[in-house]
Order: C-alpha cells, then sequence, then structure tokens
C-alpha cells in the first residue's frame, strides 16, 4: 500500500467507513437487477467499495485497487455506468490530495475497459461520455477541495502569525513601560538620597568645625546614602545602556582584583553567541559573582561556561561557591534572582539558583544557542 499517511481520527475513520458501504450498497443494489450478475461480480463490486476504506491514509493504493477491480466488473458484467461509482470516489479522493495525474490515469483505465467490452453502439458512446464527465468532475472537484483545504489551512496560519505578533508586541510594550518606570524611580531615588547625602555631610561638616562630637547616627546616615548613591547609579546605568560593557572574562578580572577568589573555566568551542544570549550570559555571571561577593564571606567561586559540550546546542553557565550558603535555609528570591529567570525563560532556557547540598551557593543556566553566528 503506497500514498500519503495522514493522521487519522475516530470521525475520520467512521466517515470513511460509511463512504464505503454506500457506494458499496448502490453498487449493489444496480446490480441486483441485473439477471446475469454473478457471485464474482458481487465479489469485485465489495471489494472495490471496501477499499475505500482506506484512501486517506493510502489514495494511489486505493485508486489501483478499485481501477482494476472495477474495470475486472465491467469487462466481465457489461453493467451500465453506475458500475463506475467505486472508481469515481477513488479518483476524486486521489486528486483530492494531489496526485492529478495517477487520478486521470485510473479513469482513462476504467473508460477504456468500459468502452472495449461494449458493442460499437450510439449508446455506449454517450454512456462512454457520460462517465468520461463524471471522472473529469471527480478530478476537478478533487483539485478544488485540496485548494480550498490549503487556503483554510494559511488562513490559520496567518491568524496564529497574527496573534503571536500582537503578543510580542504587547510583551514589548510592556518591557518598555517598565524600563521607564524604572529609570524614573531610579533618577528620583537618585536625587533624594543626593539630598540625604548633601544635608548629612553639611551637618558633620558644622559639627567638626564647632568642635563637637559626631553623632555615630549622622555617619552611619552619610556612609549608607554614599553606598546607596554608588549603587543606584550602578543599576540606573544598567537600565539605560542595557549592553554588555564587557565579557564574563572581564568581569571575573574585575572581580579577582576586588579580593574574590575566582576561577573561571571555558568547555567547548568559543564562538560568537547571538546578541540575546551573549547579553544574558553577561548579566548571569555579572549578578552570580555580585551576590558571591556580597553573601558568600571569604568564599572560593568558580565559573564555568560551556559551549554545548554538556548538552549540544545549549550553553550552560555555572557559577558556584563553597561560602556561606545552607540548603536548609534557602535565600528569598530578590530582584538579582528574579530578573536572570527572567532572562532566561525569555530565550526558552532553564535557571536554578539554590543552596549547594554541601554548602554554598550554585547559580547554574542553560541557554539555546540557536544558529552559529
Amino acid at each position: 500500500m503506497s500514498g500519503r499517511r495522514t493522521g487519522q481520527t475516530g470521525r475520520d475513520r467512521l466517515a470513511d467507513a460509511i463512504l464505503a458501504v454506500v457506494v458499496g450498497a448502490l453498487g449493489m443494489t444496480v446490480a441486483a437487477f441485473d439477471e446475469d450478475t454473478t457471485a464474482l461480480d458481487h465479489a469485485l463490486i465489495g471489494l472495490a467499495s471496501a477499499s475505500l476504506a482506506f484512501h486517506r491514509t493510502a489514495p494511489r493504493a486505493v485508486l489501483a485497487v478499485a481501477t482494476v477491480l472495477g474495470t475486472a466488473y465491467v469487462v466481465h458484467a457489461h453493467p451500465g455506468p453506475l458500475s463506475a461509482l467505486p472508481v469515481l470516489a477513488a479518483v476524486h479522493t486521489a486528486a483530492r490530495v494531489g496526485h492529478r495525474g495517477v487520478a486521470a490515469v485510473g479513469g482513462a483505465v476504467f473508460l477504456a475497459g468500459y468502452v472495449a467490452t461494449g458493442p460499437g453502439t450510439q449508446d455506449v458512446a454517450e454512456r462512454a461520455g457520460l462517465l468520461a464527465g463524471w471522472f473529469l468532475c471527480a478530478v476537478v472537484t478533487g483539485l478544488a477541495d485540496r485548494n480550498w483545504q490549503a487556503y483554510l489551512r494559511q488562513t490559520e496560519q496567518r491568524a496564529l502569525e497574527a496573534e503571536r505578533t500582537r503578543e510580542e508586541a504587547a510583551l514589548r510594550r510592556a518591557g518598555e513601560e517598565r524600563l521607564r518606570i524604572a529609570r524614573e524611580l531610579h533618577d528620583s531615588l537618585t536625587h533624594s538620597i543626593s539630598i540625604v547625602k548633601l544635608q548629612a555631610g553639611v551637618a558633620v561638616h558644622l559639627a567638626r568645625k564647632r568642635g563637637e562630637e559626631v553623632p555615630p547616627a549622622l555617619l552611619a546616615i552619610q556612609e549608607a546614602s554614599g553606598e546607596a548613591m554608588r549603587e543606584l547609579r550602578s543599576a540606573l546605568q544598567v537600565l539605560r545602556a542595557d549592553e554588555p560593557a564587557g565579557t564574563p572574562a572581564l568581569l571575573v578580572e574585575r572581580a579577582r582584583a576586588a579580593g574574590l577568589a575566582v576561577d573561571l573555566t571555558v568547555a567547548g568551542e568559543e564562538r560568537p553567541l547571538p546578541e540575546a544570549v551573549d547579553r544574558a550570559a553577561y548579566r548571569i555571571v555579572q549578578e552570580a559573582l555580585t551576590n558571591a561577593a556580597r553573601h558568600a564571606g571569604p568564599a572560593k567561586v568558580t565559573v564555568r561556561i560551556d559551549y554545548g559540550t554538556e548538552n549540544e546546542g545549549e550553553l550552560t553557565i555555572a557559577v558556584e561557591d563553597d561560602g556561606t550558603g545552607d540548603p536548609d535555609r534557602p535565600p528569598v528570591p530578590g530582584t538579582g534572582l528574579t530578573g536572570m529567570d527572567e532572562r532566561v525563560t525569555a530565550l526558552g532556557g532553564t535557571l536554578r539558583a539554590a543552596p549547594r547540598a554541601d554548602g554554598g551557593f550554585a547559580v547554574r543556566a542553560r541557554l539555546p544557542l540557536g544558529e552559529r553566528v
């Protein structure tokens, strides 16, 4: 059995069985009124009709079976035009899935057998012409049905594409709005903290000028406001320019210069990455090293970047430390971990950030590499 195979539902199989039964019943009924019909003729009609139940899975094979059995029937019994029903149905279904040439050949073979076995009278010629018209209609309607189904599939695809485009545009607008709000908040907070730092500095200066003891709370305010200013400016710089300002290797060198013990390992063939993946990898390493510097204490940190050796088609980033992380007390995700997770999820990857079983903390991200650039 040959032909194009397609997935079938229970409803499709039931419809195919009904088609075979209806065509077979019509053929058997017409043959019953012919006194010369034999058991062989009934068998040929039944088998030709039964083959139609498989027209979805093997349209060309069904056409061949129906044509051979139908032609054998007309050669043996010389019936009327309705004997062509199984072949007509097979021609239509074959043309419907794109086998136009095979459908035309099947119809021509049956017509040749029908004309060759009948007496050369005008009545036979008229019947043959009528059958030829039927077969032509079967081919045309099959092609029309095929084009209509293709049009429906194309329309559905366009609708899905339009919906996906709308969703992407909405997500982009939402991201732009969140970025705008974040920038305004940072600008506003930076200004307010600058005023606090300035006032605290003036108060400290005046106290020292008068020879008075500077209150510890005032010094704490001055120090905390300065630290907050530096962090806010750093965050604002990231928001205003989301492009990486270097490479993960440069981040590791900066961390080492700041006193953090960091080892970097690169596995696989290092190569240029898609822009979005490159930016996400940079930010993940940056945030993981920042968290290690703040929370791990005097710990050793390892950074491993794998270009597809663990899993072909993925970039794997692992940042681990042997610091104070406790598996019994998992941290509450803050802005940094949430941001990493959002970046990885947006690229279709996975992120795991949690304390290690033997102490310390581990960040492991998998990012799809896509096509090489």
